[in-house]
């Protein structure tokens, strides 16, 4: 992968978690605050827990922090993926973001 080909992917994968933050709050009440600065987007749930998903380009790897610990994903052509577990990136942030809000929200691409 080149970088052109990893900012295309990272940026899609970015913009996929904002809107996916548009729609659960369009249809629950979890309110989630989605702030994004440069490569990096703060999730912040009501009760104040934050997710944090940021950009590392020289890597060329998404890096996500959360209650549960920080993760790296690299881009497997298809999705991202954990760099030790292997798990799907929105599979992860499902798995956190349901734990943090304390309420059962689904992320996907």
């Amino acid at each position: 992968m080149n970088e052109l080909e990893y900012l295309d992917a990272a940026e899609k994968l970015l913009l996929s978690v904002e809107q996916a933050c548009d729609r659960i709050n369009d249809d629950t009440d979890a309110d989630i605050d989605a702030q994004r600065v440069g490569g990096m987007v703060t999730l912040t749930f009501s009760n104040r827990s934050q997710i944090i998903i940021n950009l590392q380009p020289p890597l060329h790897e998404v890096w996500m922090a959360a209650k549960s610990g920080g993760y790296h994903y690299k881009w497997d052509g298809k999705v991202w993926r954990d760099t030790k577990t292997g798990n799907d990136f929105y599979a992860d942030l499902t798995r956190d973001a349901t734990a943090q809000s304390a309420m059962k929200l689904l992320f996907g691409a």
